[in-house]
């Protein structure tokens, strides 16, 4: 725990968006699996919802009777300031975060609060460490972006790879995905958004570059591969312009577990030669609409924020990320696996993380990190001990 994130404070975890989608699943996790004593919050922009949600809550968990209710806008803030100082850990899943993240990234550096979210934009992720990293180093606060299945099973499932091979030695690790689930009208909102905001993004990384110290007598890489069949896993790898490899690659840096020179390249992994050829096609049309804005609004107003897939077509989801890792000698096979990535999981990994951050002993970090930095081996034990699936398939 860091020191300035004490029991002082009246709450121990909050989570902000609890009304929304993935927000109501992670409630709903929080009441299963929160341990007795824990004191947490839910917060959101209208009383009203934040009341029929604790009412549900409390056929869960009768407990959650006593729940806090936290009013508060994601452009209010003087109320954001409030919420932060009143806890240890905020949790968000108001997004896109582009537009609606960063006064609560401020609010919580400023009060050395823990922060989670579950973005996937790089833009964001990038204007924060500019704007924000130094202020939460100073305060202790950790800022910890992509807690769901960006990125977390991609980041952790590297760091159990590397934990499998020779230390001290050059490290390669090729990470394979493939999953069969839909998405909700939020998540397709945020992508629309990332996708048309790619001049943006570029500078962001840019301004980011000119901030960050550089790695000095080791070496982290983490380019796009080329597209190609790939014999270990029999399916067509095709790379993925994601925010997992960028993650992957902070957390190499972060750790020198890692090696003197680590590389980390991500694919999405198909089946047939037609999807192989179709998919890429078809995110590139996507790309191209989501620049003209009249066409982006329409695309944004086809899914309606808020919703998502039922529960019956969640259970019916998977996701699998299978890793070749390679160094010193030795190759190893992994693999990460789990139900629905994007609603389920994402709202389990995201609840773990934030009990995580407020309740385990873990090393000190402070500023933005990542989860495999910040939380590593405590993260992992809780989402195996959650469901989550962490295993070696071979080793040659």
């Amino acid at each position: 725990m860091n020191s300035q994130n004490g029991a002082a404070r009246p709450l121990d975890v909050v989570l902000f968006g609890a009304t929304g989608f993935v927000g109501v699943l992670t409630a709903e996790y929080l009441a299963a699996h929160a341990p007795e004593g824990l004191r947490w919050a839910l917060a959101g922009r209208s009383r009203t919802k934040l009341e029929r949600l604790r009412e549900r809550l409390t056929a869960i968990d009768p407990g959650c009777a006593e729940l806090t209710l936290l009013e508060a806008d994601a452009d209010d803030e003087d109320a954001l300031r409030e919420l932060a100082a009143s806890a240890r850990v905020v949790a968000t899943t108001v997004g896109p975060y582009i537009l609606y993240g960063e006064k609560l990234v401020a609010a919580c550096a400023e009060a050395g609060t823990d922060y989670l979210d579950l973005t996937g934009e790089t833009e964001f992720i990038d204007r924060t460490y500019v704007r924000h990293d130094a202020r939460a180093r100073e305060t202790g606060a950790r800022i910890v972006h992509a807690c769901g299945f960006d990125s977390v099973p991609h980041d952790l499932g590297a760091y159990f790879t590397v934990k499998q091979l020779p230390e001290d030695a050059p490290l390669t690790v090729d990470g394979f995905v493939r999953s069969n689930a839909v998405f909700s009208g939020g998540t397709f909102a945020s992508a629309l958004t990332a996708m048309g905001r790619g001049p943006q993004a570029l500078l962001a990384a840019r301004e980011r570059r000119l901030y960050e110290p550089r790695q000095v007598g080791r070496r982290v890489r983490t380019p796009a591969g080329p597209p190609h069949f790939n014999g270990a896993t029999g399916a067509w790898a095709l790379p993925l312009p994601t925010v997992d490899p960028a993650v992957v690659g902070r957390s190499a840096r972060a750790l020198e577990r890692y090696g003197p020179d680590f590389r980390y390249r991500h694919f999405a992994s198909v089946k047939t030669l037609p999807m192989a050829l179709g998919g890429p096609a078809a995110i590139g049309a996507l790309v191209a609409a989501a620049q003209i804005e009249g066409v982006r609004e329409w695309l944004m107003g086809r899914y309606e924020a808020g919703q998502g897939p039922d529960a019956e077509r969640r259970k019916r989801s998977w996701f699998t990320v299978r890793f070749i890792g390679e160094g010193g000698g030795r190759r190893v096979f992994t693999e990460v696996s789990g139900g629905d990535p994007g609603y389920d999981e994402t709202a389990k990994i995201l609840a773990e993380s934030a009990l995580c951050l407020a309740l385990d002993k873990l090393p000190e970090t402070s500023g933005q990190v990542t989860t495999a930095a910040a939380m590593g081996d405590a993260l992992l034990e809780r989402l195996t001990a959650a469901g989550l699936r962490f295993r070696v398939a071979a080793v040659r």
